[in-house]
This record gives structure tokens, C-alpha cells and sequence, in this order.
């Protein structure tokens, strides 16, 4: 209830609607009672009646469009809510970083972020307007008739109170089966996502049909809590009609037998406009619980959304904490762009998972504005840990700051503005070459990304191919080798314009002609900036104007 304040106006607008059209219904019963009691009972002539016909078809296309409007506005509300929700997770993601969305499935990620916040849509849309017209209409409805005929109101009155009460009954159990159901999909989603994004590794070593059994009993699973949900929406289908058959059928069963004479419990005799305004208004006392029926559920399917995303991100998403964080933060100022950032790196301590001891444990590192220092060291001992907790990228504990500022008190988009990281792993992601060439700087002209290209030899082995820099690719960079890939992902550095460069073994899947062109490059390009560059190449260490060694967990001048 608290992401209804994204789309206030729309949501109050939904939920007027029905209560507006509630009010023109009784209008257009007491209109449709009287034209008849005058052509039954009183005789009067037709061209006397089309007045009161024409007010009764006028009043039924005025609640049509009042409907229509009360819909759209309902839907206008969830779209900008889920919009909302949506943009607040992906904020969540982007300042937490990829070291904590590694511990997670990305399949069950992707399914909160989809399909979870799309469960907010029947709540919003449909749910809160119901409930608004259940809550009052009925009781409405029902008082309303008390002078027309006192019995046939309390008849209404008593009955209709039962019917949510019972649903409430119901609804405990809906819910609860609605988040078992939804935790089942988000598994499933995951445990496809990940054998789908190891489908070659799988048939390599012949698994691929054991995995595609998995694959139907983890369906099979899904579709028994889906049925399971269903019984339930039945069984709160079926109280409702239950009581609500026996309403109108208690209010028909009287006005007739009092018609018949076989009751007498009036004050005065019953007229029959009086008769046939409590039968039409006797099933509209229940109609808005029907449509409150039919959408009860998507309430206990957003209740399990929200405890599913709560679960799967630490929390909901608090969005003025969010954009406090990014508007408030430090950013760099005018002078400081261009020219090289200052790093000073004091009791840095970090712990891995699986490992006894600390990674790094105290470790300390200065670098002057403009200096160039390469990183050394044995294949796991922390000179990638190091690199992605100064780019915060890793969770640590220590005191890290750029350009004299805590880590901590940089916004996000000043932090990436001024830092640049080039990882081992790079992600290159479906599209072409020059589409994830251009992620370093999305407004690069054409002209920009095919000298970024050429600085990062990238146009050695795109020339060759039928589309050059327009060959598209799959997912992950699937089309290139590890060497080509690690090249695309460097020539996003050449459109950019760090202060602070970190690369981690830009060269290792280079051969020796290339590994020196690029170098070249990075050197040039480097020049007046500060550079942290982790190799396991003494020619590629001896180039830079600083060694570096990390060892013990501990930083020291080589």
C-alpha cells in the first residue's frame, strides 16, 4: 500500500468510479421501476413512458463510460507503479553491486524484477477498486432499501456481511499457497535459466537428457501448486455464491409470497414499483462482492510477490533512500576532471568465501595523481580483490579513498565517471561489436568507436568479418575468442575519460605482437592519468613506471 503513493490521482479515480456508478444505478433502478409499474399497473399510454426509457438507456451509457474511465484510470495506476517497483530494483542491483547479484540465481533475479512486480498489476488495477466498492456499495445498497421495504433490507444487510468474512477464511489459505507458488516459479525459473545457459556444458558430457527430466519434474512440481491455487480460488468462488443465492433468492421468496398474500408483515400494501426496485436491486447488493471475489486473489498474489522480492533483495526497495543516495553524494569537481585521481588504500582487510583466512588483511597502497603501477602477484592471491574493491565492487573493510574522498561517499555516477575497470571476465552482451563497444560511452559517434577499435586492435579481426564492426553477437560475446573479446571490452576504455584506470590482465590472451601494439595504446592513453594495471608479465610490468607485489595479504614495492 505504500508504492500507492506513486500513482495517487489514477488509484483515487479507479476507486471513485464504482461508487459513482453504484449512485446512478440506484437512479436507474428506481427509473426502470417506475416506467414499468406505470405500464403494468397504471396503464399509461407508451409515448408517455419514453421519457423516463430515454432516462434509463442515457443513464446505462453514462455508467459505461464511468466504467471504462474507472478502468483505464486503474491500469494507467498500476502500469506507473509497477514502473516504479521495477526502476527502484534495478536501483537496488546497481548499488549493490555484482558481488552480491553473483550469490544469487540470476533466473530467480530476473523473475522478481518480471514477473513478480507484474503480480502488482491485478492488485492495483483491479483489487483496490473492488475492495473500495465492496466496503461500501452493499451496506449502501442495503439501508438504502430500508424505506422502501425494511425486511428485504435486512435480509440484504444480514447476509451480505457473511460473504467476506467467509472469503477472509478462505484468503489465509490462498495466500499461503500463492507464495509457495510463486517461490516454485521463481526456482524454476533459475534452475532453467542456468541449464539453459549451460546447454553445451551439459551435452558435452552427455547429461543433457538427465537435466531435461529435471526439467519436467520441476514443471510438474509448479503445475501441482498452480492447481492447488486454482481449488482455492473455486472454493472463494463458490462461498460467495452460495450466499449471495441465498440473498435474492430470500428477497424474491418474500416479495412473492407478500404479492400472494401469504405474508403480511407491512405497514402498507407492497406497490409494485416498490416490489420490482428491491428485485433489481437485490443482486446489485452482491455484485460488487462478485467483483471483489473475482479479484480477491490477485491480492494474495501480490502479498507473495512483495515476500518473495523482499526475500530476494534483502528488502523492499526504499526509493527516497535510493535517490538520496544518488543525489546527495559527493561528486567530483570541474578542476578534476581530466588529470589523474589520487588512490590511498590504509588496512584494507577482505575475506573470501571458503577461506580461512583473510584474502588481504591490512594491506596498504598509495598512488600519486598520474602514476603508473603494475600489479604482481601469484593466481589467487588478491590482485583482482584488490582491484574490484577500489572500484567498489567487493564489500571490504579498511579505508579506501579517490582523490582524498571516502569510497563510500561517492555517488554511483560520479564513482564510474572518474574510475574505469577492465576486468578479466569482460561482459559483452548480445548485440553487435560496435553496440558493446559503445557501452563505454553510449553518445560516441561512429568515427569515435572505430578509433576506439583501432587503438584496441579490434579492426585486426573485424575487417575479416562479412559486417566488420556490425557483426552482431550472442550472448556473453558467444562468436569471439577470449582474446577478441577481452579487446572489445578494452577499446571502451578509449571513449572514455577516467582519471583512475584499473585493468586486470588486459593482455594475458594476447599473443606477443599484439600484447605490445596494445600496451602501446594503453600507455598512451594513460598518459596523465593514474593507472593500476595487474599482470603476470614481467615484460608488460617493466613498461610502467612502478612494480607492485601482493603477497601475505599484504601490498609492497617490488
Amino acid at each position: 500500500m505504500a508504492l500507492a503513493g506513486a500513482a495517487r490521482l489514477p488509484l483515487v479515480l479507479a476507486g471513485a468510479a464504482p461508487l459513482l456508478g453504484g449512485v446512478l444505478l440506484v437512479v436507474q433502478a428506481w427509473l426502470l421501476a417506475s416506467v414499468l409499474d406505470a405500464a403494468i399497473a397504471r396503464q399509461v399510454p407508451r409515448h408517455e413512458l419514453a421519457g423516463g426509457i430515454l432516462g434509463i438507456a442515457g443513464l446505462m451509457l453514462l455508467r459505461a463510460c464511468i466504467t471504462w474511465a474507472g478502468e483505464r484510470a486503474g491500469a494507467d495506476a498500476a502500469e506507473r507503479i509497477k514502473r516504479h517497483v521495477r526502476q527502484s530494483l534495478f536501483r537496488r542491483l546497481v548499488l549493490k553491486g555484482p558481488h552480491w547479484s553473483r550469490s544469487r540465481a540470476a533466473g530467480e533475479l530476473a523473475s522478481a524484477v518480471v514477473d513478480q512486480v507484474e503480480a502488482l498489476d491485478g492488485f492495483f488495477a483491479k483489487y483496490l477498486p473492488a475492495m473500495a466498492a465492496a466496503a461500501l456499495l452493499p451496506v449502501a445498497f442495503s439501508v438504502l432499501l430500508f424505506p422502501v421495504d425494511v425486511i428485504a433490507g435486512l435480509v440484504l444487510l444480514i447476509t451480505a456481511p457473511l460473504i467476506p468474512l467467509f472469503m477472509a477464511l478462505v484468503g489465509w489459505g490462498a495466500q499461503g499457497a500463492s507464495r509457495r507458488h510463486l517461490r516454485a516459479f521463481a526456482r524454476l525459473s533459475g534452475f532453467f535459466a542456468d541449464r539453459l545457459r549451460g546447454l553445451s556444458t551439459l551435452k558435452l558430457h552427455g547429461r543433457a537428457e538427465a537435466e531435461a527430466a529435471s526439467v519436467v519434474a520441476a514443471s510438474d512440481a509448479l503445475r501441482q501448486r498452480t492447481m492447488s491455487v486454482l481449488r482455492i480460488a473455486f472454493l472463494s468462488s463458490a462461498v460467495l455464491e452460495f450466499f449471495a443465492a441465498l440473498g435474492v433468492a430470500g428477497v424474491a421468496v418474500y416479495i412473492g409470497l407478500t404479492y400472494l398474500g401469504f405474508l403480511d408483515l407491512r405497514w402498507t400494501p407492497l406497490t409494485l414499483q416498490a416490489g420490482l426496485f428491491c428485485l433489481l436491486m437485490a443482486p446489485e447488493v452482491y455484485a460488487p462482492l462478485r467483483q471483489f471475489a473475482a479479484h480477491y486473489h490477485d491480492r494474495a498474489a501480490a502479498l507473495a510477490a512483495v515476500s518473495q522480492i523482499a526475500a530476494l533483495f534483502d528488502g523492499l526497495p526504499q526509493e527516497g533512500a535510493a535517490r538520496g543516495d544518488a543525489e546527495g553524494a559527493a561528486c567530483p569537481a570541474a578542476a578534476d576532471r581530466g588529470r589523474g585521481a589520487a588512490v590511498a588504500v590504509e588496512g584494507l582487510t577482505m575475506l573470501a568465501p571458503g577461506r580461512a583466512q583473510a584474502v588481504l588483511s591490512g594491506a596498504a597502497l598509495a598512488l600519486a595523481p598520474g602514476e603508473h603501477a603494475a600489479l604482481m602477484g601469484a593466481s589467487g592471491i588478491g590482485k583482482s580483490t584488490l582491484i574490484e574493491a577500489i572500484a567498489r565492487l567487493r564489500p571490504c573493510q579498511g579505508d579506501i579513498r579517490i582523490d582524498g574522498l571516502p569510497l563510500a561517499e561517492w555517488s554511483e555516477p560520479a564513482l564510474r565517471d572518474r574510475v574505469a575497470l577492465i576486468g578479466q571476465k569482460p561482459q559483452l552482451l548480445a548485440g553487435s561489436i560496435a553496440d558493446n563497444i559503445r557501452l563505454g560511452r553510449p553518445s560516441a559517434s561512429d568515427a569515435d568507436v572505430i578509433d576506439a577499435a583501432r587503438r584496441a586492435c579490434v579492426l585486426e579481426f573485424s575487417t575479416a568479418l562479412p559486417q566488420g564492426l556490425d557483426t552482431p553477437l550472442g550472448g556473453r560475446g558467444h562468436g569471439l575468442s577470449g582474446g577478441q573479446a577481452q579487446r572489445v571490452a578494452l577499446a571502451r576504455l578509449f571513449l572514455r575519460d577516467p582519471g583512475l584506470i584499473l585493468l586486470d590482465e588486459p593482455t594475458a590472451h594476447l599473443d606477443e605482437a599484439t600484447q605490445a601494439r596494445v600496451l602501446d595504446e594503453i600507455l598512451a592513453f594513460a598518459a596523465g592519468r593514474t593507472l593500476l594495471l595487474a599482470t603476470h608479465a614481467p615484460a608488460v610490468a617493466d613498461r610502467l613506471g612502478r612494480t607492485l607485489r601482493v603477497a601475505g595479504g599484504k601490498v609492497e614495492d617490488a
